[in-house]
């Protein structure tokens, strides 16, 4: 593993598998299972960076395809990098453009060498290679940078899974062969759809080659929780023990639980703040809507148990009001809120791992917390993709 990166395994669940963990950064530790707010735009919408330090985030995810239009790459170098243009101390993550592969497929065009984009702002053609997109994320200068991979929608036809897997394979050979900076961590990415026996040969391709952490994409696109599952867990079951897995676009609370007891390290998704864009907000029963009436003349914490910034300091009544008034200090408020408690789930599941609570955790979890309706999900993804593509 390169210099200045390196990942320690603290803990161990014996009955599961997951893992406790630490990886070292150029700009900080991050302490594992974690979860990554998403900035796509250099942002976590409506927060700074004083509000994500008082969620406790850690690490945070920005696009770099997103960046590469707006405001462009040359900016934020001129800026200093993507740490000091958006003024954010701790580590970043950068995709690199393969989610939007997925999600922006009526605008893009996808061959060997790479993919072409039709800007979904103002329908420019972009071309991003492997190497381009090494050199955009060499520009921008997160701590840990994700290759150009190819994410397929699913169902998918199986010739259409191995063909991208395959893709996904030499173009992470030409992303290696360009990568110049020592001081950014490249992961691998694990493609295969619902294939258990491509995601193996996928696992096996990034376990031999030389990256420091490992990336499971192509999952949380269209197939039900159960094939996630066991899906992630042939995949998991393949890869080297001593690199941080990060399972990339999941973030539902009951999926953090159940995937970390599948091995995974690192997870982001854009959840908790687009269920707080929708007035929901997550309890340890789960989310439920500000919009209620209910909570009109509820003049005390929204939850009494939860110790955000917003629960400490506003009633669900004045919350009831900003959501209803469609007021922009909603967005903020709630989204701190979800965003702590996705994040307190994480704090959570770490220290259950060392003390070997885990199992008896998360059982308490679920029998406690009642998951959003399916379709109700489904359609919120929907919605999600045919919008902006942004995980």
């Amino acid at each position: 593993m390169p210099e200045p990166f390196a990942f320690t395994i603290e803990a161990v669940d014996g009955e599961t598998g997951a893992r406790a963990g630490r990886f070292t950064t150029p700009h900080g530790a991050v302490q594992t299972p974690a979860f990554m707010p998403v900035g796509t735009q250099a942002t976590v919408k409506a927060l700074d960076p004083d509000d994500l330090h008082a969620v406790r985030a850690q690490i945070i995810l920005s696009n770099t395809y997103h960046l590469s239009l707006r405001p462009g790459a040359a900016v934020v170098t001129a800026a200093g990098g993507l740490h000091r243009f958006m003024a954010w101390d701790g580590p970043i993550l950068t995709d690199s453009g393969g989610f939007q592969v997925f999600s922006l497929g009526a605008r893009r065009t996808v061959d060997d060498d790479g993919v072409t984009f039709r800007s979904h702002l103002d329908g420019s053609l972009h071309r991003f290679t492997p190497e381009s997109v090494i050199a955009l994320e060499e520009a921008l200068g997160a701590d840990i940078i994700m290759p150009l991979d190819e994410c397929v929608a699913l169902p998918a036809a199986d010739a259409t899974v191995r063909d991208a897997l395959y893709r996904t394979q030499r173009w992470l050979e030409r992303a290696l062969s360009a990568k110049r900076r020592d001081d950014q961590a490249l992961f691998a990415i694990v493609q295969g759809g619902l294939s258990h026996a491509l995601r193996r040969e996928g696992a096996a391709f990034a376990a031999q080659c030389d990256v420091p952490g490992i990336a499971i994409g192509g999952l949380s696109v269209g197939e039900t929780k159960a094939e996630m599952d066991a899906t992630l867990a042939a995949t998991t079951e393949q890869l080297p023990a001593d690199r941080p897995r990060y399972l990339m676009g999941v973030g539902a609370p009951e999926d953090l639980w159940a995937c970390v007891a599948r091995g995974v390290d690192m997870f982001d998704c854009v959840l908790p703040a687009r269920v707080a864009r929708h007035g929901g907000l997550y309890t340890p029963e789960g989310r439920m809507s500000i919009g209620n009436a209910r909570y009109r003349d509820l003049h005390a914490a929204f939850d009494a148990t939860c110790g955000c910034p917003t629960c400490r300091q506003f009633s669900a009544a004045y919350l009831h009001h900003l959501y209803r008034t469609k007021e922009l200090l909603w967005y903020r408020l709630a989204t701190i809120h979800n965003l702590w408690f996705i994040l307190r789930q994480m704090e959570e599941i770490r220290g259950a791992i060392p003390d070997g609570s885990f199992t008896a955790r998360h059982a308490a979890f679920r029998a406690r917390y009642r998951t959003a309706d399916r379709t109700a999900a489904g359609d919120a993804r929907a919605q999600f993709v045919a919008s902006r593509g942004r995980r």
